[in-house]
């Protein structure tokens, strides 16, 4: 079996805003992710997938059951909100990081989690304050704890790259989740982050149905060969016409903003897929972890609403 792509030619969508990450031929054996089982057997194949590569039904129940549940704690109790994303960023924390630690980058994982998490609680009490302290703290003591953590007599090998990844991790995952928080804490901060949701949840769909029905022109084909212009069209329309009636309908809101948030979760969102597929390119992996059935890891489902997170906070706290 060669690099021969699953989708009969048709450039399909997957995870995020235009195509999904999935897909990506494995670096060194010639078998494309989506076909090679757990240990890259081309048979292995357990589960019936749809044509994005993925086990379809197990990933539209996950993400109904998560969405669902996540609305009504956004309704009901959205205080609780804020401790469902404070895990999700702790097991994405370390999800990252044990795919780097397997690829020799050894990123430090104690402080990485700890302070991650400390960036992300400490903007319910602080607001931005607490998180830009707490994230120049952990800096800090990743450089530090990287310095020393062979010893003080043995100088530690690529300390550069090791703590540069850290730092860049740290900003990816907690810095960018801690505006969810901030969002929340604004006036009807909870129909403003269920407006972000709801969002990227139709520039997912957006980008799924139109790649899937109409597919044909890859976008970034060295990044992910399955995302699509014809994908990313359709998340802009879904995405857009979404902004127009929860801005609309949710905040009460001139519905041009949600034009200007539609556009630019869109972008944003398409950028952080792309950013996780590069990265799992590098680490030649298919996925960052397998606690979703059907999605992947906590942090494949996290790529592209973090960027979102920023870019909802930045638009509605501007503009409303």
């Amino acid at each position: 079996m060669n690099g021969t792509n699953l989708s009969d030619g048709t450039i399909v969508a997957d995870n995020a805003a235009a195509t999904g990450a999935a897909g990506e031929p494995a670096p060194g054996n010639g078998i494309p992710a989506e076909i090679s089982g757990p240990t890259g057997d081309p048979g292995a194949r357990t589960a019936p997938t749809s044509r994005a590569g993925r086990n379809l039904p197990a990933a539209l129940a996950v993400g109904f059951g998560l969405g669902l549940s996540l609305i009504a704690i956004l309704l009901f109790v959205p205080k609780v909100f804020i401790g469902v994303v404070g895990v999700a960023v702790g097991v994405a924390t370390w999800e990252v990081a044990k795919r780097l630690r397997e690829a020799d980058v050894l990123v430090p994982r104690i402080p990485l989690i700890v302070g991650g998490q400390a960036v992300f609680w400490l903007g319910w009490p602080y607001g931005s304050n607490g998180v830009v302290g707490a994230f120049a703290a952990t800096v800090l003591v990743c450089m530090v704890w990287r310095l020393f953590d062979h010893g003080l007599q043995v100088a530690p090998r690529n300390f550069l790259r090791d703590t540069a990844i850290a730092v860049f991790t740290l900003a990816w995952i907690p810095l960018l989740a801690s505006f969810s928080t901030l969002l929340l804490l604004e006036p009807n901060g909870n129909l403003r982050v269920l407006t972000f949701m709801i969002l990227v949840v139709c520039s997912d769909v957006g980008g799924y149905v139109a790649g899937v029905l109409f597919g044909k022109h890859p976008m970034v084909p060295s990044i992910s060969p399955k995302k699509s212009w014809e994908g990313f069209c359709g998340s802009l329309v879904f995405s857009v016409i979404g902004g127009l009636l929860t801005v609309t309908l949710l905040l009460r809101a001139n519905s041009m903003i949600g034009v200007v948030l539609g556009i630019g979760l869109v972008l944003v969102a398409t950028c952080g897929d792309l950013i996780e597929s590069q990265v799992k390119r590098e680490l030649g992996i298919k996925d960052m972890g397998t606690l979703l059935p059907g999605h992947g890891g906590i942090m494949d489902r996290l790529d592209s609403m973090l960027p979102s997170a920023f870019v909802s906070w930045l638009v509605l706290s501007t503009l409303l």
